[in-house]
């Protein structure tokens, strides 16, 4: 009986990772259906608030693990604000996440947020700087870039500032890291002020493949 058990537990978690996979997977193409123009190059998921899925992962694990807790009795015997509460936050935080997406075409950026769901668009020109390296500090908050993250901030004209390394794809699957450099060069070339921090890739993993443009990309700082 132990062992039927286990294995029903087994097959129910790896049911529910590859069903959790698959809405990711629809989320995803959804929000490239909506957001995506033809002329796109890179899209991103806007950092901080994207690392909030992380939320489901606990949700997840909850369910699993911790079914006859006193947070779960708690909830039952106050459903009747314990469940629209609930309800109503997770809607906030779906809808947060929906509209988190930046887009970078070839003359434009456009900012998709919480509160700008059509979102707003930036030239080139409305850059201010560009602040890139990799982070020295290791961080145990999920929320945050830990040692090791390679990070390439932009800085516009009203304070947004936009992580293009928190990738969420590229125009016919191109090179990540390619299609990074090749904008780097563009932004480069139009003398954006740009603080690059090549002493910090020394706590970058070296055996990456992409390792190298990542180097490139830090070493380009014409100006």
């Amino acid at each position: 009986m132990r062992v039927k058990k286990l294995l029903f537990w087994v097959i129910s978690f790896i049911v529910a990772l590859v069903l959790i996979y698959n809405v990711m997977v629809i989320f995803t193409i959804i929000q490239e259906k909506m957001f995506l123009p033809r002329d796109y190059i890179l899209w991103t998921f806007n950092y901080p608030v994207s690392r909030l899925s992380i939320i489901y992962i606990y949700y997840f694990i909850f369910a699993f693990f911790v079914k006859k807790s006193g947070i779960m009795r708690y909830a039952k015997r106050n459903k009747k604000w314990f469940y629209p509460i609930f309800i109503f936050s997770n809607s906030l935080l779906i809808y947060a996440l929906f509209f988190n997406v930046s887009v970078v075409t070839s003359n434009s950026i456009i900012n998709h947020t919480f509160f700008t769901p059509q979102g707003k668009v930036y030239h080139y020109r409305d850059i201010v700087s560009i602040d890139t390296g990799v982070c020295e500090k290791r961080r145990f908050n999920p929320l945050v870039h830990t040692k090791g993250d390679f990070y390439y901030l932009i800085t516009l004209k009203d304070g947004t500032a936009i992580d293009l390394n928190d990738v969420g794809g590229t125009k016919n699957n191109k090179d990540i890291y390619e299609t990074l450099e090749e904008i780097d060069k563009t932004l480069e070339n139009a003398r954006i002020n740009k603080i690059s921090k090549i002493e910090t890739f020394e706590y970058f993993n070296k055996n990456l493949i992409f390792a190298g443009r990542i180097k490139s990309i830090l070493n380009n700082d014409k100006y």
